[in-house]
């Protein structure tokens, strides 16, 4: 019985984070962002996105929080408006902080996440970043 429900458990959550997970890249997200009624959020810190900019239109919540990850969940569920199925994108630096934050969401019911694994910089092996084919930026 025991392994039974083990079993169903993992098949359970491998199928919430089936469901949450997606990658799209830069311009795919830019794209997305007027499109559809996605928010974009850059969990970069606030330092970081005043050295580069922000990409226009995206909203900050930064995964370091000084209140640390819990601080980080309340402020994306209160921007949501409590709609945890709300189209999300996730942009970082480099694309780390970003699946980190994706699986840290998806671990707290979020089910519409996507992340963009690129980043702002330019990660190589994932794209060309937002900021190198000049997608549009604005100060934070």
């Amino acid at each position: 019985m025991s392994a039974r429900l083990t079993t169903s458990t993992l098949f359970v959550c491998a199928s919430s984070w089936a469901m949450a997970r997606t990658i799209v890249s830069a311009s795919g997200a830019a794209k997305t962002m007027a499109d559809v009624k996605t928010t974009i959020f850059d969990v970069r810190s606030f330092r970081e996105c005043c050295k580069t900019g922000i990409a226009k239109g995206l909203a900050t919540v930064t995964i370091d929080d000084t209140d640390g990850i819990k601080a980080f969940i309340c402020d994306m569920v209160k921007i949501a408006g409590g709609n945890k199925s709300k189209p999300v994108a996730l942009i970082c630096a480099a694309g780390v902080r970003s699946a980190r934050a994706l699986k840290i969401l998806a671990a707290n019911g979020f089910t519409n996440i996507q992340n963009t694994p690129e980043g702002m910089l330019c990660r190589t092996d994932a794209g060309p970043g937002w900021l190198k084919p000049g997608l549009h930026v604005s100060s934070p």
